[in-house]
C-alpha cells in the first residue's frame, strides 16, 4: 500500500523468510557457518535454536541455496505427529515409495533405509531438516536417533538438522535424550540483534526493497530496539505498522510519535489516561511516605555506631595512557565547523599517503589505482571492510559535521575530529551517526563481468590467487584455472566468512571485499586501547 509512496519496489518488512533480505549480522554468519558444518560432517544431529522470529528459518533458507548438487533434502514445517505420521513425511519429502495404506514403522524404516543405501552408491548425500523441532515428542526424537543409526562401514548415511526454540535445547538435556544429545556434532544458540545492528538491519531491508533514503531517524533506533528486543520478527512488524502510519499521515519519514502508535496497535496496548497516570502517582507517593517513616523509626531505635575506617595502601603501578572517553563527539571550539569535510578527506587522504588537492576526491584517488566507495551502513560493515571511514555525524544541536573513523573495537571508536582526536563509546556514537561513511579502497586489476562459470583468463587467475591468499595457503600450481564448481564453493565460503549473500557469484560486492582482505599495505582500522 505505502511502497510507491516510498519510493519502494517491494514491502520491505515483510515477515516471509526471504533470503535477499537476510542481514547477515556475526550471529547469522555464525548460525550458517554451523549449518554448513552440518551439511558436510557426514552424519549425526546439528542443533540451531533461537527465539520466535530470531530469524532461524531464514537462515536455514539461505543454506538450502548453497547446498551442494550432490544433496538430497527432506524439508519438514510441522512436525508435530506421531512417529508414523513422521517417517510417512520423510519418505514423502525425500520421494521414498511405500505401501499407501502402511502404519508399520519397521517398514517404513526399511524403505528410507533402502533409499539411503540407495543414495549412497550414487554418491548423493541425504539431510533432512526438521523445523519447530520443540514440538517434536520424545518418542519422535527417538525415532530420529535411531535413524542416524542408518550407516555403512565408513559414513553415516543421514545428516539431521534440527532448528527449534531454546526449549528444545532443554528438552535435549533430559536424561532420556542423553543418548541424543551425545550425537549433536554442531550447536548454535541465535540470539537477537544488539543497540547497533537493529540500525543496520532496518537500512539493510530498505536497501534490498529499493531506497537508501531514511525512512526511520537515527534518533528512533534506541526506542525501536527497546520494543522489539532486537527479534527480527518484531521489528519487521514495527516497521511495517509505523510506514503505513506515516503513508497514512502524508508523512515523508517515521517520527517517534508514528512508532509509538505502531507500538501500541502491535502489542495491542491502548493509550494511558490521564486519569490512570493520577492514580498511578498517588500509588507511588503513599509508598514512599511509608518507606520514609520505616527507616526514621528503624534508625531511632537502632543508632548506627560509626565504623573506624582503615586504610589500605596499595602499590602503585604504571599504567599505559588511556584514550579520554567523551560523552558524544563534537567539533573542536575555534575551529570552522564548515571546513569539516575537508579536514576529514585530508586526514583520509593523509592515511593513504596522498595529499587531498580539494578536488573531486574520486577522480583524484582514481589516478592512484583507488576507488571511493559512499554508502549507507552499520559499523559492522565498517569492521569488515577496515579502512579509515569518513562519517557524517550531527551534535546535540543538530549540527551536521564530518569526522574520519580511524580506531574501533567491541565498545568504543576513536575518530580525527579537525584537529582533535576524540574517542567515544559506540552506544553514544549510534545516536550521532546518520549511518552514511565514505571510504578508499584498491580497487582489483579484474573485471567481475571476466569471471563466468566455466571459463578461465586473468581474472580467474586473480580470483584463484586471492581465494588461496584468504584460505592461508599459496595458489594451486595450475597456471590456468577455470572457475568451476569447486572455485564456486571458495567463493559462498568467502561471502559467508564475509557477511555477504552467500551465493558464488563474483559480483562487484564479492570483488571489493576480496580486493580488500588481500590489500597488506591499505591502512586499517586500529582496535582502541582500553584498560584491562
Amino acid at each position: 500500500m505505502y511502497q510507491n509512496f516510498f519510493g519502494l519496489t517491494e514491502a520491505p518488512f515483510s515477515i516471509a523468510p526471504d533470503p535477499r533480505y537476510l542481514y547477515m549480522s556475526q550471529r547469522h554468519q555464525e548460525a550458517l557457518a554451523h549449518l554448513l558444518y552440518g551439511v558436510n560432517a557426514g552424519g549425526g544431529f546439528v542443533l540451531l535454536t533461537g527465539e520466535v522470529g530470531a530469524g532461524k528459518t531464514t537462515v536455514c533458507r539461505c543454506l538450502l541455496e548453497q547446498i551442494p548438487e550432490s544433496c538430497d533434502v527432506a524439508y519438514i514445517f510441522n512436525p508435530k505427529q506421531t512417529v508414523a505420521e513422521l517417517l510417512a513425511t520423510i519418505c514423502t519429502e525425500f520421494g521414498i515409495v511405500y505401501p499407501s495404506d502402511n502404519t508399520s514403522v519397521k517398514v517404513f524404516v526399511d524403505c528410507i533405509n533402502a533409499y539411503l543405501l540407495d543414495s549412497h552408491a550414487r554418491g548423493r548425500h541425504s539431510v533432512l531438516i526438521i523445523d519447530e523441532a520443540q514440538n517434536l515428542s520424545s518418542d519422535v526424537l527417538e525415532q530420529m536417533r535411531l535413524l542416524t543409526n542408518l550407516e555403512t562401514n565408513q559414513c553415516k548415511l543421514l545428516q539431521i538438522i534440527l532448528l527449534g526454540q531454546p526449549e528444545l535445547a532443554e528438552m535435549l538435556a533430559r536424561p532420556e535424550l542423553r543418548q541424543l544429545a551425545q550425537r549433536v556434532i554442531a550447536r548454535y544458540h541465535l540470539d537477537a540483534l544488539d543497540k547497533q545492528e537493529v540500525s543496520a538491519y532496518v537500512q539493510h531491508r530498505l536497501g534490498v526493497a529499493g531506497t537508501q533514503r531514511q525512512l526511520f531517524p537515527a534518533a528512533l533506533m534506541n526506542k525501536l530496539y527497546r520494543l522489539s528486543s532486537g527479534i527480527p520478527r518484531i521489528i519487521n512488524v514495527l516497521c511495517d505498522r509505523a510506514l503505513l502510519g506515516a503513508f497514512v499521515q502524508g508523512k515523508d519519514r517515521v517520527d517517534r510519535a508514528t512508532l509509538a502508535q505502531a507500538a501500541r496497535e502491535v502489542f495491542h496496548r491502548p493509550a494511558v489516561s490521564h486519569r490512570s497516570l493520577w492514580q498511578g502517582l498517588v500509588v507511588v507517593l503513599l509508598a514512599s511516605m511509608v518507606l520514609a517513616a520505616v527507616m526514621y523509626l528503624t534508625s531511632a531505635f537502632h543508632p548506627v555506631k560509626p565504623v573506624q575506617a582503615v586504610a589500605k595502601v596499595k602499590p602503585v603501578v604504571a599504567k599505559p595512557p588511556l584514550p579520554i572517553i567523551s560523552a558524544v563527539l563534537k567539533w573542536p571550539g575555534g575551529e570552522a565547523i564548515a571546513d569539516s569535510e575537508v579536514r576529514a578527506y585530508t586526514a583520509l587522504f593523509l592515511a593513504w599517503g596522498l595529499e587531498y588537492q580539494g578536488q573531486d576526491s574520486c577522480l583524484q584517488v582514481a589516478v592512484s589505482g583507488l576507488q571511493c566507495r559512499t554508502a549507507r551502513g552499520g559499523l559492522g560493515d565498517l569492521r569488515q571492510m577496515n579502512r579509515p571511514a569518513i562519517l557524517l555525524l550531527h551534535d546535540e544541536d543538530g549540527q551536521e559535521f564530518y569526522a574520519l573513523l580511524t580506531g574501533l573495537d567491541d565498545h568504543l571508536a576513536t575518530f580525527k575530529v579537525g584537529k582533535e582526536t576524540q574517542t567515544v563509546a559506540l552506544g553514544a556514537l549510534a545516536e550521532q551517526w546518520s549511518g552514511r561513511y565514505i571510504l578508499l579502497w584498491r580497487m582489483p586489476p579484474v573485471d567481475s563481468s571476466e569471471i563466468k562459470l566455466g571459463e578461465g583468463g586473468p581474472a580467474v587467475e586473480w580470483l584463484a590467487k586471492q581465494l588461496a591468499l584468504m584460505g592461508g595457503k599459496a595458489a594451486e600450481p595450475d597456471q590456468h584455472p577455470v572457475f568451476n564448481e569447486y572455485m564456486v564453493r571458495q567463493v559462498k565460503q568467502f561471502q559467508l566468512a564475509e557477511g555477504l549473500i552467500p551465493d558464488g557469484a563474483v559480483g562487484s560486492q564479492t570483488l571489493m571485499r576480496l580486493s580488500l582482505a588481500a590489500d597488506l599495505a591499505a591502512p586499517k582500522l586500529v582496535r582502541v586501547a582500553k584498560e584491562k
